[in-house]
């Protein structure tokens, strides 16, 4: 993570990843109406999708105080109209503060929180979307019960050394917890680095 003049972080996985997610999310978001981005960090990908689908309304959102500047001094760089000011938000506290979207997307949050983050983030997800809304989770998973890549599992063991509540998430855990609270089956798309986006429909 470094920054940039006028209080912009940085991160080089966002700039990394930013546009082969947006390819997925033009694909599978509404056409219209307001996406929430829960876990917004920096703030570099809300403003590359908010020029990539201009058509959409785009709520970032962090708990984390310096994230929620950064995210500002980033949207008043790009000049956006189709960005609201970000707001903070923690999954685990309900309500959350937006009543309904039409979308959700969150990415690399679930491996770098406990897994009740995780649950919640699907909860909170399943309360504000309206019937037929979208859920976009990106990042590293393992599938069925196992990684995708040596590198996956390295990234694990680190993650857990860190804190042994984090870790990759198993996708048919996510995939069980996504049913329980009213979504279907998803669909993944294979992703670089060995990542997957995976896309729930509210029923």
């Amino acid at each position: 993570m470094s920054s940039l003049a006028g209080g912009r972080l940085v991160s080089l996985s966002a700039a990394r990843n930013k546009e082969p997610v947006a390819q997925i999310l033009a694909q599978v978001l509404p056409r219209e109406g307001t996406v929430l981005e829960v876990s917004s960090g920096t703030g570099q990908h809300v403003v590359h999708f908010a020029r990539a689908m201009p058509n959409l309304t785009w709520q970032p959102s962090e708990r984390d105080a310096d994230a929620l500047l950064s995210i500002a001094h980033w949207v008043a760089s790009e000049g956006l109209t189709n960005v609201r000011e970000a707001i903070h938000l923690d999954v685990t506290e309900l309500p959350w503060p937006i009543g309904s979207a039409a979308a959700v997307v969150c990415l690399n949050m679930i491996h770098i929180a406990p897994w009740s983050a995780g649950e919640a983030l699907i909860r909170g997800a399943a309360e504000i979307l309206e019937p037929g809304g979208t859920l976009v989770l990106y990042g590293p998973f393992r599938r069925q019960g196992l990684h995708t890549s040596d590198s996956n599992a390295a990234f694990d063991r680190r993650l857990r050394a860190q804190n042994p509540e984090w870790g990759v998430r198993n996708l048919e855990d996510v995939a069980r917890c996504a049913q329980t609270h009213g979504f279907g089956t998803p669909d993944i798309h294979e992703m670089p680095a060995n990542n997957l986006s995976v896309v729930f429909w509210k029923a």
